[in-house]
């Protein structure tokens, strides 16, 4: 086994051990979704992690399955969804044991690199109340923002 594959194992065995304390179960097929998005790095459709599994980690998914697992993921924070995308990507912050806080993403329109930051909870607090004030609530804090990265930007004509 390389060394790449040994971190993806080594961070299996941590997330299944977690979920195992919360009662908790990490199914072959909810492993192998999330091995795949590991190894792929980058946001994957169902369809397309489907796809990426068959050809790059020679795993067979079906598709209904690998919607079930990632609903089941994202309920964890051990994956997110892409609104603007509709693809899912590993949390950045998966091994860590604290409470997550609502995610900002900045995402590269050139590449699509995916920068994964935490959002402040005032922040949120904030944009919860302005919701409020124009009758809207919400349901789901996270935040995309599509901008152009350090690497895209040099390579843009002047």
């Amino acid at each position: 086994m390389n060394t790449k594959e040994t971190c993806f194992e080594e961070l299996l065995e941590k997330v299944k051990k977690k979920l195992k304390e919360k009662g908790k179960t990490l199914t072959a097929t909810r492993r192998n979704v999330l091995y795949t998005l590991l190894h792929a790095k980058k946001p994957l459709s169902a369809y397309e992690l489907v796809d990426y599994a068959k050809e790059n980690c020679e795993k067979k998914l079906q598709a209904m399955s690998v919607y079930r697992s990632l609903e089941f993921l994202e309920s964890l924070s051990l994956v997110h969804k892409l609104n603007s995308s509709h693809k899912y990507i590993v949390c950045e912050h998966i091994e860590c044991d604290h409470e997550h806080k609502a995610p900002q993403f900045l995402i590269c329109s050139e590449c699509n690199k995916i920068s994964e930051q935490p959002l402040e909870s005032s922040l949120i607090l904030d944009l919860k109340n302005q919701a409020r004030k124009n009758g809207f609530t919400v349901m789901q804090p996270q935040l995309e923002i599509n901008c152009i990265c350090d690497d895209c930007l040099k390579q843009m004509p002047v």
